[in-house]
């Protein structure tokens, strides 16, 4: 099994890795592929955050429902239950 510690690469470590890829990719292809990984880095924490926002947003709600204590009127929850019942017997059929 391989272990990677942390701090395991030194300098030397890293210009090998840079001298295999200037060799593999040349110099004009790095600036691209730089700009490939940044782009990419940057839709990575757009959509982190989004999900960030919504999964604070769906909080608040939920935080709001609970403070004002209201209960849901009779008939929805009857609507509610007729519905799922409705659900599963059409899954049955």
């Amino acid at each position: 099994m391989l272990t990677i510690v942390a701090g395991v690469i030194g300098t030397q470590e890293i210009l090998f890795i840079a001298v295999v890829v200037l060799i593999l990719f040349g110099g004009k292809k790095i600036p691209e592929l730089m700009k490939g990984l940044g782009k990419g880095m940057k839709e990575y924490k757009k959509a982190v955050n989004g999900i960030k926002e919504q999964i604070n947003d769906i909080e608040k709600d939920i935080n709001s429902d609970l403070t004002a204590g209201e209960e849901q009127p009779k008939h929805t929850e009857e609507k509610h239950r007729q519905e799922t019942e409705n659900v599963i017997n059409e899954d049955k059929n």
